[in-house]
């Protein structure tokens, strides 16, 4: 038999209105289900019947029916494989928030013909107390690396604020072809989303209605004149800032042929990849200090590094 879960509202949940309170926890749960829920008493706080209007504190017990529960229940993790790659994927752990190293080829979140992405699976890092675990930020499909996970929602508005405020610092990878001159420098190309003539979305150089995009890079290792390796800090976070700014040096990201980068040839590891990593990150941590983490590279792209002769056990 199916049990009723009565829930404690914990400190981060305080003061807000109990519908928001289902919609920040059950986001499945319709507003029209829950007023039918609370007008048949199968929702209350503290033992009492309320409207969904009214605010809840610390420490309150929200009775939570059976069909709620098993909804949020079953959402997440639909098979135990998915749950134990998802926690493979965690470099970082803390009461606050999750790092992951995320794989090349996964999308981040969902969207047209996507059914298959991390947002979708965050459910199997969640641990008693955490709300609804929520991604701090983005990265491309094809770009592997750092990813932040909140595991509350004041976590996550302290992340999204670091990173607006421009005091995360990011760090990417990236081989590319050539060696841009000068090997040191500020990238500050002002970037503009526009349709491409295939439909798709294609971001470019736009001086008159571009946004600011600001890139600093350092050529960490050069491998004759034909491909070098870039590190990048970008202090902004323009749709595919890193990845413009590279073709704009006139060394394209090798493998991004959105941009202008050739695959590698076939005889060298990881050909076909776009070469794009985000490598480390640093910024004020919601519990006090700094946060830094730094995520290996992949072991796909790895062995392009090393097979170029590029140290990375230095950087």
């Amino acid at each position: 038999m199916k049990q009723v879960h009565h829930v404690r509202v914990a400190e981060d949940d305080t003061g807000i209105r109990l519908d928001r309170w289902f919609r920040r926890h059950f986001p499945d749960l319709g507003h029209a289900r829950l007023e039918k829920l609370l007008r048949t008493g199968q929702v209350r706080v503290d033992g009492s019947r309320v409207r969904a209007s009214v605010r809840i504190e610390t420490g309150q017990t929200i009775r939570v029916p059976p069909p709620v529960e098993d909804k949020r229940k079953g959402a997440g993790c639909p098979t135990q494989e998915d749950c134990d790659w998802m926690r493979s994927l965690v470099i970082h752990s803390d009461r606050d928030l999750i790092a992951l190293n995320k794989p090349q080829g996964v999308a981040v979140q969902g969207g047209r013909k996507v059914t298959r992405h991390l947002d979708g699976l965050l459910g199997a890092l969640a641990e008693p107390g955490d709300g609804p675990l929520r991604l701090v930020h983005r990265l491309d499909r094809d770009t592997s690396g750092i990813l932040l996970v909140a595991r509350r929602a004041s976590v996550a508005s302290s992340l999204a604020e670091a990173f607006r405020d421009r005091r995360a610092e990011k760090t990417y990878w990236a081989l590319v072809a050539g060696v841009p001159e000068p090997r040191m420098g500020t990238i500050d190309l002002p970037l503009l989303k526009k349709a491409g003539h295939d439909g798709n979305e294609k971001v470019v150089v736009d001086h008159r209605a571009g946004r600011q995009a600001v890139t600093e890079y350092e050529v960490a290792g050069a491998a004759g004149r034909k491909v070098s390796w870039l590190v990048l800090k970008p202090s902004t976070g323009r749709t595919h800032q890193v990845r413009v700014h590279c073709a704009a040096l006139g060394t394209p990201i090798v493998g991004d042929r959105k941009y202008g980068g050739e695959p590698l040839p076939e005889e060298v590891p990881g050909a076909g990849f776009l070469h794009l990593h985000a490598r480390s990150i640093a910024l004020p941590h919601p519990g006090g200090g700094i946060l830094r983490v730094a995520a290996p590279l992949p072991e796909a792209i790895a062995d392009a590094w090393h097979f170029f002769g590029f140290d990375t056990e230095k950087r």
